[in-house]
């Protein structure tokens, strides 16, 4: 094709890939077009473009994955071309097909590409004819009953069920014996309809404890296709990426060049034109299988720029505009070692909770943002800023945070040090399991594969950096911090120090949930204890910056350090050298609350009923699913906690509900008791 000029680009996604795509159009001088969900309306990529169209609705389906919606935005705003980002409609052919016959340009591969991509099967196959390695899977559309057993017994157990369009870990479900067959399928075919549109799965062979490696592709118009070195992205939860790194610690020349002939080949075999990804599985002995063709920029492109020098958005544009490929890009040199890591709005230690609400403050020391910093150093690609509410929608990332060094042991420590002086306010995250992921020995020692999180255990990795002695030293200081703000607002000596007593007195208090603190300050200095315990500390000097935080100079057993606190409403977010803590002051006499009756099921996060499994007066078993709420595009199962019997159900199919709300209830039965027959 002959080369075109791209002046206006719509991006048909959201949140942290609409910045990045904007940052570099900017960059290249085109004109940037957001769609946003009225949920999105005051999300800052919203604010980053230069003109924004509403999409009426919040859910996924009323949004950002109608096709006919975002192409007459494109139309309605000026723009000449359509980038679709990744998730959502970023592999729907439809959608390519429906973009170009507007008359626009989807930076992107054609829609036949995607089409033999878009359902894994068939690309399976297309991969066995070209010589890959596959493992063995059957479609199970429409399967149920013996039909779907008899396919399960075919593909063999362990197996997984994935859903045939999309990615992310979406859809997908671990099944190790036929009693889990029929409820796995089911929900993934659930979640596959809500996050893609189209609920058709697949059964295949689950690989114990591979090594996920993929390699990214790049191909123009002009018939030159070149591989930009593998990525390594093992460490998965919920078969979702959570570390992400280039190159791999188990790939070598050799088995590097064997990975990428076999994805440039199946780059070719398809005619593909475009960034795209082709992902496989890695057995210990060095044997590879291919999992998927992703027809689109990943998540993890960061890693592959920094290791290359290259700008990937830019080079989708230019090949979508029909220019050739640069040199550069052609003769790729790999330099260094990058990791990447997501940050989650989500609690690890209650596997995995989604997180909704404010983010109160939120800054990630960063050399850049979406772009390579200059020599070694961190960058941040972030969807979120200070204040804005993180909702139920959508994926709960607040952003991915990559590091790049001469080799790999020195990007993971800098990209943990960064993550610890992280501020990350009013939500709970995942930042102290990425923390100890990158320190870890297994880590450095480059000993990854998709059981890592498995293996080292959660209550490792998700317990938090700040011990319990530390937790007694943050709530003093806390409590210190709250009586300077006071301090400084009082109408008459406003410079004492805090807590100053020239008498002996009764120690002033604070309630936390951590524990109740009690301390005095004289002439002898600081005396404090937490719940009895005593916390020997001196504070060498306190200021106040502004009217919700206080910065603080601590000595703690011999160690000088700066304590940072912000007080929010009843909280207090303390940042110290050892890690950051959120503590709830609670008040001495607490107003009386509505009762919860025994044995309620109640929601974790708002989310929407997606399925019930019991009805009212039935007898059920500990652990037996009772209802599926629906929340941030993916399914999260409530079972009983005991035997009992359904005593009351609160919801129903498409209920809605907020945090906390009573779904159900379960009057627990005495062990042995049943009915007489």
């Amino acid at each position: 094709m002959s080369p075109v000029t791209l002046r206006s680009v719509l991006v048909a996604n959201r949140g942290e890939i609409a910045r990045r795509v904007f940052s570099t159009a900017r960059a290249m001088g085109l004109r940037t077009v957001a769609v946003y969900s009225d949920a999105d309306a005051d999300a800052p990529f919203v604010a980053d473009a230069d003109v924004a169209v509403r999409l009426p609705g919040s859910t996924p389906a009323e949004t950002y994955l109608r096709a006919d919606s975002i192409v007459a935005a494109a139309l309605q705003a000026g723009a000449d071309c359509v980038h679709p980002g990744y998730g959502f409609l970023s592999e729907n052919a439809d959608f390519a097909r429906a973009v170009q016959a507007a008359g626009l340009v989807f930076v992107g591969p054609s829609a036949e590409a995607i089409e033999a991509m878009g359902s894994k099967l068939a690309a399976k196959a297309r991969m066995r004819e070209a010589g890959v390695p596959t493992l063995p899977s059957v479609d199970a559309s429409g399967l149920s009953g013996p039909e779907l057993e008899k396919a399960a017994v075919d593909v063999g157990y362990p197996l997984l069920v994935k859903a045939s369009f999309g990615g992310g870990g979406r859809g997908m479900r671990e099944v190790r014996a036929p009693g889990e067959l029929t409820e796995a399928v089911e929900s993934a075919r659930r979640e596959a309809a809500s996050a893609f549109g189209d609920g058709r799965v697949f059964l295949e062979r689950l690989l114990e404890r591979p090594r996920h490696v993929e390699v990214q592709v790049l191909a123009d118009s002009h018939g030159r296709t070149v591989a930009l070195f593998e990525r390594e992205c093992s460490i998965q939860r919920r078969h979702q990426k959570v570390v992400e790194e280039a190159p791999s610690p188990a790939v070598g020349p050799e088995l590097r060049e064997r990975l990428q002939a076999a994805a440039i080949a199946a780059a070719r075999s398809i005619d593909y034109v475009g960034a795209g990804t082709v992902e496989f599985l890695l057995d210990e002995g060095g044997e590879f299988y291919f999992l998927e063709v992703n027809t689109r920029l990943q998540v993890e492109h960061p890693v592959t720029e920094a290791v290359t020098g290259l700008d990937l958005v830019r080079l989708q544009f230019d090949v979508a505009a029909g220019r050739s490929l640069s040199d550069p890009a052609l003769r790729p040199v790999l330099n260094g070692a990058a990791i990447e890591v997501r940050l989650y709005a989500e609690d690890p230690a209650r596997a995995w909770l989604p997180q909704s609400g404010r983010l109160v403050d939120f800054h990630v020391p960063a050399d850049s943002e979406f772009r390579l910093p200059d020599g070694p150093g961190v960058r941040l690609d972030s969807g979120v800023v200070p204040g804005v509410e993180v909702g139920v929608h959508y994926d709960p990332m607040l952003a991915k945070v990559i590091a790049w060094a001469p080799d790999r042991t020195s990007a993971a420590l800098a990209l943990a040090g960064a993550l610890q002086r992280a501020r990350l306010h009013g939500l709970v995250t995942n930042r102290d399991l990425l923390v100890r992921v990158l320190r870890s020995e297994a880590f450095l020692a480059g000993e990854t594969d998709t059981a890592f999180l498995d293996r080292l255990g959660l209550d490792v990795l998700a317990a938090p950096l700040v011990d319990e002695g530390g937790l007694r030293r943050h709530a003093v200081v806390a409590a210190l911090a709250g009586a300077a703000l006071r301090r400084a607002t009082a109408p008459v000596l406003a410079g004492l120090p805090t807590g100053w007593r020239n008498n002996p007195t009764a120690p002033q208090t604070t309630v936390f949930d951590a524990g109740t603190v009690r301390y005095r300050l004289d002439r002898t200095g600081l005396t404090a204890d937490v719940d009895g315990t005593p916390v020997p500390l001196a504070v060498l000097e306190t200021e106040v910056l502004g009217s919700t935080r206080v910065r603080l100079q601590v000595e703690a057993e011999g160690l000088r350090g700066t304590y940072e606190v912000h007080v929010h409403g009843d909280r207090s977010f303390v940042d110290a050298p050892d890690g950051s803590t959120t503590l709830v002051e609670r008040p001495r006499f607490p107003e009386p609350t509505a009762k919860v009756a025994p044995g309620s099921l109640t929601a974790a996060m708002p989310g929407t009923v997606s399925r019930v499994a019991v009805s009212e007066g039935e007898r059920v078993v500990a652990g037996q699913l009772v209802l599926v709420l629906e929340a941030m595009k993916m399914e999260h199962p409530v079972v009983s906690p005991t035997d009992g019997v359904v005593q009351a159900l609160h919801v129903h199919v498409g209920t809605q509900v907020e945090a906390g709300a009573t779904l159900a209830v379960v009057a627990e039965t005495e062990e042995g008791n049943s009915d007489a027959s």
